[in-house]
């Protein structure tokens, strides 16, 4: 169901112009998600939750950015913490996995995040720029074109925690800072927070300067929920 489906809802003129929707699908569900948006014409993105960190090559049961880029997705999700901690993706790997993306023209969303002891521990901004900075070593400033840097705090992941909305800015804010301070083009990054968003503490959140968007977890599918959300975000 699109916003635009809710005879309950107008919305606002030239509302398209701020407004941008990813549905990040499972990896067998990607084809048919784009082939709904190309035949709909939809004013939707789509993005992959995960890439391979490898090239080409026979690395069987892995999906590399260029079967994402043949089946045209638009952006791709790594680092997410659950990938970070069940599958011990460290900072490097997921390093190899922006480059790959950036090959290929797919927009990353790059998770950072911190465990609830950096935060006891007032480490929270140390741990979120260590893990900016080893994630972009390397990288070539002019390869960038748009990338996504999601803040998730780890102990917000599925648990109904959020953070505060100064929290998140805290933590973007000193992320964009980080960028801005080693000549990156920052009008080319977006930071958005995603940890247990609902429709409750969506506005709270979006109300921060430094927020520009949110990465939606569990309530997104609900779509009635996720739909809220959208609207609460413009």
């Amino acid at each position: 169901m699109a916003i635009e489906d809710d005879e309950n809802y107008s919305l606002p003129e030239n509302v398209y112009d701020d407004l941008n929707v990813i549905i990040a699908a499972s990896h067998t569900s990607l084809r048919s998600v784009q082939a709904v948006i190309d035949a709909d014409n939809l004013l939707i993105k789509s993005a992959a939750q995960d890439v391979s960190q490898y090239d080409l090559g026979s690395y069987t049961g892995e999906t590399s950015s260029l079967q994402l880029s043949k089946l045209k997705i638009d952006y791709c999700i790594i680092g997410h913490s659950e990938r970070r901690i069940l599958f011990q993706e460290t900072d490097e790997l997921i390093n190899s996995k922006l480059k790959n993306l950036l090959k290929q023209n797919i927009k990353p969303i790059v998770c950072i995040g911190e465990k609830v002891e950096d935060r006891s521990n007032n480490l929270q901004i140390d741990k979120c720029i260590s893990q900016i900075k080893d994630v972009f070593k390397g990288v070539r400033k002019d390869s960038i074109n748009e990338v996504v840097i999601a803040y998730e705090p780890i102990w917000a992941i599925g648990t109904g925690d959020v953070a505060q909305p100064e929290d998140a800015s805290e933590i973007l804010y000193e992320v964009k800072q980080y960028f801005y301070d080693n000549r990156f083009d920052i009008t080319k990054f977006s930071f958005v927070y995603g940890g247990s968003v609902t429709k409750q503490n969506a506005k709270g959140l979006m109300n921060e300067q430094a927020v520009n968007g949110l990465l939606v977890g569990g309530a997104s599918l609900n779509s009635n929920e996720f739909i809220d959300i959208i609207k609460l975000s413009l």
